[in-house]
């Protein structure tokens, strides 16, 4: 719902001729080869949803529609009274799994993720993979910043073979004028140089993960179930089944630009952002005739 942008900034024109962030993701998904595109979106949103984004994809990629909704959890669990927000990234994921067939990326609809992270997306799930083996394109956290506060990033340990070993979520990461912190309380500071490997959401897996995932939604609910603002990150899940043996992660290196509109104040960066790249030839001036 985009609390720190102050609305639905899925729909918000990013490109000259009034194309939105997701209009270039599914536009790179599609020359890389994606035949679907599932989107997960709660129902409220659904009426403008349709008429504002998906019906401009339904001749160009099969759509399909997921409903994420806190009350809506695997079974023997139920939201409790007050709980508002759906539960998070990987309860985002786990709403859709029953529209998914085959081998996935997931990515956020309000990010721009770049054309070559959907060519290595799509090369590496056109591969045949074991079933307990997936991906995720890796960013650096000093390009991945806001200047206009601060930001959540699962900060990535990485081997020099590319395997992911660990993700731990900071969520109030920002530059300082000495540099890159975190700080969560009481007092903890943890500094970053920037170099750091992030995950920005940019996955891909098989339809194995998923009975994996609902395990961890399963097990997170039966602690945190209660916690009115808790919220189950997709990453986190991911680090505590690499950490148990059961999931191999590869990190793709990209050299793509990441931007995205965490605040309102983004947007403006973002547009200009986007112009250097039409400017490049890398995206025509009209995405959709």
């Amino acid at each position: 719902m985009g609390s720190r942008y102050g609305g639905l900034k899925q729909v918000e024109p990013i490109g000259p001729s009034g194309e939105v962030v997701l209009d270039y993701s599914v536009y790179d998904a599609i020359r890389s080869g994606f035949t679907d595109v599932v989107f997960v979106i709660r129902r409220d949103m659904e009426s403008l949803f349709r008429e504002r984004i998906g019906r401009r994809y339904e001749s160009r990629i099969n759509v399909r529609y997921a409903f994420q909704e806190a009350n809506v959890l695997p079974a023997c669990f139920a939201a409790p009274s007050g709980r508002e927000k759906p539960w998070g990234t990987g309860h985002a994921l786990w709403s859709a799994a029953s529209e998914i067939h085959q081998p996935f990326a997931v990515i956020n609809a309000d990010d721009f993720y770049g054309a070559d992270s959907f060519r290595l997306l799509g090369r590496f799930l056109s591969d045949e993979q074991p079933p307990a083996r997936g991906c995720m394109v890796g960013f650096e956290l000093a390009n991945t910043l806001s200047e206009h506060g601060t930001v959540s990033r699962g900060i990535c340990a990485v081997q020099a073979n590319g395997t992911l070993t660990d993700v731990v979520e900071c969520t109030a990461i920002e530059r300082q004028p000495d540099g890159i912190v975190c700080r969560t309380p009481p007092d903890t500071v943890r500094r970053f140089t920037g170099t750091e490997i992030v995950s920005m959401n940019c996955w891909g897996f098989t339809p194995a993960f998923l009975p994996l995932l609902e395990e961890q939604l399963t097990a997170f609910l039966s602690q945190r179930g209660n916690d009115l603002k808790a919220e189950f990150y997709l990453p986190a899940a991911v680090a505590t089944l690499i950490k148990s043996g059961r999931l191999d992660v590869q990190v793709l290196s990209t050299t793509a630009s990441w931007f995205g509109v965490t605040y309102r104040q983004d947007h403006p960066q973002v547009v200009a952002s986007l112009g250097q790249l039409i400017a490049a030839g890398a995206y025509p001036t009209r995405l959709w005739n």
